[in-house]
């Protein structure tokens, strides 16, 4: 076995797409093509798989879609998480979710086994969100305020893009002051996927992302703490700041490794599934088919699917040894960022994610 793979501790979290069904048609929807094409599992096989995985003693899952809650027997499916010894979260649109939803998670363990619901808001008003997330601000700020109330553990997921870039303060503020969440987390669309149609007329240039940083920097000092991302123009903020101290200085980041194809660490503790039981390295790379969990055995794919052992062994490469970066005067400062947007856009994960490529950023937000 690769000397890797010897060290790599046992599958505990999963991200399972339990439906491709989705009651609304958000304009940066990456899956949206795949939520048609491929057929959502019964219940049963679900619930087969939920044993198998309380078998390998996985922790955790997140439910998302599509829409989780259009499954009719949504919280049957949370029953055979639980029945299974797991914990469990759900990433939501939060349009169907109301006082007869709330009802149902009082059932048994449903609401103590649950870590969090993550409702998608993407403006303070109707008029901003319903241009990304069509007809759905007020149902969806409905359910965010009765989980809210009722004590549920719920954030909320902005995605940025280039009809809510000016209204972010006063996203914050709606979040943060009048509903009154501890904070809340950001992304940005990006410009991916069979479903991506409108990634011309959503996705941020280098000039907005720029902007983007500006606002996000007055918003974290408004409200320190409060506002997180892992990815998208607020996360740019600290990783480009790291790459001119550590450039300038000769300091390397101690955050995060530099120098070498380090950016996703995904691979090394998730998988996700897909609505028809396809596995898939991440839902970013719904390309790179590793088995179905209706044929094959996920306990296998985790530790010997080839392309699993290549994902995790591209963090050995230098990335003066990436191909386009050989000559960069920052690649001994970069990570290449996400191997999913990389793939996407060069069909080659072992390459940079141009998106995220600070010395193309530079150059677009000087000229």
């Amino acid at each position: 076995m690769n000397p890797t793979l010897q060290k790599l501790p046992p599958i505990r979290n999963l991200n399972i797409a339990i439906t491709g069904r989705c009651n609304l048609h958000c304009k940066y929807c990456f899956y949206a093509d795949e939520m048609t094409a491929l057929r959502d599992l019964p219940t049963e096989r679900w619930l087969a798989f939920f044993e198998e995985l309380g078998r390998l003693k996985v922790m955790d899952v997140t439910l998302t879609g599509g829409e989780a809650f259009t499954r009719r027997d949504f919280f049957e499916l949370v029953d055979g998480i639980i029945a299974n010894r797991m914990r469990y979260s759900i990433l939501s649109n939060g349009t169907l979710i109301n006082e007869k939803t709330l009802e149902k998670f009082a059932v048994g363990k449903r609401r103590l086994r649950l870590n969090s619901i993550q409702i998608s808001i993407d403006g303070s008003s109707a008029e901003i969100n319903d241009k990304s997330r069509p007809n759905s601000f007020e149902r969806a700020i409905r359910g965010l305020r009765l989980l809210k109330q009722a004590g549920f553990p719920v954030t909320v997921r902005a995605t940025i893009n280039r009809h809510n870039l000016h209204d972010l303060e006063n996203i914050a503020r709606l979040l943060l002051e009048d509903i009154g969440l501890p904070s809340f987390s950001t992304n940005d669309a990006m410009p991916i996927g069979a479903g991506c149609e409108n990634q011309g007329d959503i996705s941020l240039t280098s000039r907005e992302k720029a902007e983007a940083m500006e606002i996000f920097a007055r918003c974290l000092e408004r409200y320190p703490g409060r506002l997180t991302a892992s990815a998208g123009p607020q996360a740019k903020i600290s990783m480009y700041r790291d790459m001119e101290r550590a450039r300038s200085t000769g300091e390397l980041a101690a955050s995060w490794e530099m120098g070498r194809l380090t950016a996703c660490g995904c691979i090394f503790s998730n998988l996700d599934i897909l609505h028809d039981g396809t596995v898939v390295p991440c839902h970013v790379l719904y390309g790179l088919t590793l088995g179905n969990i209706t044929t094959d055995s996920l306990e296998e794919i985790w530790y010997t699917h080839p392309t699993l052992d290549a994902l995790r062994n591209r963090r050995t490469i230098p990335m003066q040894k990436v191909a386009g970066c050989e000559q960069c005067a920052w690649a001994s400062y970069c990570n290449g960022s996400c191997p999913g947007m990389a793939y996407q856009m060069t069909g080659d994960f072992n390459r940079a994610n141009p998106e995220d490529c600070y010395s193309r950023f530079l150059m677009e937000t000087k000229q």
